[in-house]
C-alpha cells in the first residue's frame, strides 16, 4: 500500500527518479522514457541521428566483453579521446559517425537505467535535444495503448554517498523531462505537472542554465564546455532512440 501512494495513479503522465523509479514504472509496465542530459542520453540521441547503434552496460557489466561479441567499440573516458577509442559520453563525439556503427556506451546512470528495458513494452531515450521528437511519439502511444508514460529523470550519483543517500537531484535532468512532459497533453500528475512548468518558466534561459548549474560546472571544469553548450540545443534533432533488445536504435 506505502508504494502505491507514490504511483502517482491515476495519472498516465508521470515523472520519477533514479534507478528506484525507472524500477518501479518498471513493475507496473508503463513506457520509460530515460532523460541524462549531461550526457547519456544526449550522447545517445546524438549518436542515434547519424545512425549508430548504442550498447547501454550498466556498472555490473563488462563492456570490452560486449563490444567483443557484436563487432562494436567501448566508449572511452572523454580524456582518453582519442588515444584511447574514438567515443565518450561526450555527444560531439558523435557528430560524425558511419551509419551502422556500433558502440558500448557505459554510464552509472542512464546506461543503468536503461537495462529496465527488458521489462516494459517500451524504453526511449530522450533529452532537450529531441523533446518534441519524443513527446510526438510518446503521444501516439498513449493514443493508441492504454498504458501510462514515465519519465525517469535519471539524476547523478553523489561519491561517495552522501547522508541522503547516493542520488544526487540534477537540474539539466529536470528541465529535460519537463521539455517532454510540456508537450504531453494527457491528464499529469501533480509532480509531472510541476516539472513541465519549470521547463516552460526557465524555456528562454536553457543555455545559461546549464551551462551554470552543478553538473555543467563540473563539465566545464573537465574541460568540455561544448557538450554542455550541445545538449543544450533544444529540440535540434527529430531521432527518438528506442531500446530493441540490448542496443538503441532509431524509432
Amino acid at each position: 500500500m506505502h508504494a502505491d501512494l507514490f504511483a502517482q495513479s491515476p495519472y498516465r503522465c508521470r515523472l520519477d527518479w533514479g534507478r528506484h523509479g525507472a524500477r518501479a514504472a518498471a513493475e507496473r509496465q508503463d513506457i520509460l522514457v530515460i532523460v541524462d542530459t549531461l550526457s547519456f542520453s544526449t550522447a545517445v540521441v546524438t549518436a542515434v541521428q547519424g545512425g549508430g547503434l548504442v550498447y547501454p552496460c550498466a556498472e555490473d557489466e563488462q563492456p570490452g566483453a560486449l563490444a567483443q561479441r557484436i563487432g562494436g567499440e567501448v566508449a572511452v573516458r572523454r580524456k582518453d579521446v582519442p588515444a584511447k577509442g574514438r567515443f565518450s559520453l561526450s555527444p560531439l563525439t558523435y557528430l560524425h559517425l558511419a551509419p551502422g556503427t556500433r558502440i558500448v556506451l557505459a554510464s552509472p546512470n542512464g546506461a543503468t537505467c536503461s537495462r529496465y528495458a527488458r521489462a516494459v513494452p517500451f524504453l526511449f531515450v530522450g533529452a532537450l535535444v529531441n523533446a518534441e521528437a519524443m513527446a510526438t511519439v510518446v503521444s501516439h502511444l498513449l493514443d493508441t495503448t492504454n498504458r501510462c508514460v514515465t519519465i525517469i529523470a535519471c539524476g547523478e550519483r553523489w561519491q561517495p554517498p552522501s547522508a541522503d543517500g547516493a542520488l544526487r537531484v540534477a537540474l539539466e535532468d529536470y528541465l529535460g523531462a519537463g521539455a517532454i512532459l510540456a508537450s504531453l497533453r494527457y491528464e499529469q500528475s501533480p509532480e509531472a505537472r510541476v516539472c513541465a512548468g519549470a521547463f516552460t518558466h526557465s524555456r528562454r534561459d536553457l543555455a545559461a542554465l546549464l551551462w551554470e548549474c552543478g553538473s555543467g560546472r563540473q563539465l566545464r571544469s573537465m574541460g568540455f564546455p561544448e557538450d554542455v553548450r550541445h545538449a543544450a540545443q533544444l529540440n535540434s534533432y527529430d531521432a527518438v532512440p528506442v531500446m530493441r533488445g540490448k542496443h538503441v536504435e532509431r524509432y
